[in-house]
């Protein structure tokens, strides 16, 4: 895992500072610090006139600017796999649950302020809450129903315990069928974002806000496309064969 850390230059436009970094949009908007139209200012200066503590702001900054990504030396095929479904819940659900509710109240309201000069985002607007919707109720469905099955049938198969046939024959979920068809629909709703979001590119006369949207939204779908390679290419192709295995003893 590489992480990248920086420190906030307060001679900085705050407007700057976010068109740099996106993250740093929610930290100003925390403390009432506008950095779209009227964050033509320094940070020091936006401080100042708010009242707060420059030292504060930056503390609270620091966070964003303390980025992690995974290198491409990882090899999620050799991890356990419950391991890997624990990984896939504290990390990718865990985002999913939490990021997209809170975007969406403030999307909605970018989008309604805006959709004279950018119609398009109107239809950005009406595939995002289907994406939505529909992530949501499939990362529900696999932690309440598939993953618990898949650990215990991971259990029966390492433990290579008798009633491991049994097991999956009464247990037993039609895996392939359900997440095929959840996933191709996810994989679509992904494949209108970009063509309606024009791929997350940001328009030369658009706000900083214009980017901090697209920018979101772009870390919406990586997230989205590593977290199902992980399921429909590594985790539930290993897990199929082992129901098969299982059910050969």
């Amino acid at each position: 895992m590489h992480r990248q850390t920086s420190t906030v230059n307060s001679s900085l436009k705050v407007s700057d500072i976010v068109r740099d970094n996106y993250r740093t949009a929610d930290v100003f908007k925390g403390f009432g610090i506008n950095y779209c139209c009227g964050g033509d200012i320094s940070l020091q200066e936006a401080c100042s006139r708010k009242g707060i503590s420059l030292q504060e702001v930056e503390n609270a900054l620091q966070p964003a600017f303390n980025t992690s990504s995974l290198t491409g030396s990882i090899q999620f095929a050799n991890w356990k796999m419950d391991f890997l479904i624990d990984y896939l819940i504290n990390i990718h659900h865990a985002y999913l649950n939490i990021t997209l509710p809170v975007l969406t109240p403030a999307l909605s309201s970018y989008v309604e302020s805006h959709s004279k000069k950018f119609p398009h985002l109107v239809k950005v607007l009406q595939v995002y809450r289907q994406l939505e919707e529909k992530v949501l109720q499939h990362n529900h469905v696999e932690e309440t129903s598939i993953f618990p099955y898949l650990k215990q049938m991971i259990n029966a198969y390492n433990r290579k315990e008798t009633y491991g046939a049994l097991f999956v024959k009464t247990m037993r979920k039609p895996l392939q069928r359900i997440l095929e068809k959840e996933y191709q629909q996810i994989s679509d709703l992904l494949v209108q974002l970009r063509a309606a979001a024009n791929n997350y590119q940001i328009p030369k006369d658009s706000c900083t806000n214009y980017g901090v949207y697209m920018s979101k939204l772009a870390e919406l779908d990586n997230d989205l496309v590593q977290h199902k390679h992980l399921e429909n290419n590594i985790l539930f192709p290993k897990v199929l064969q082992m129901e098969k295995e299982l059910l050969q003893l």
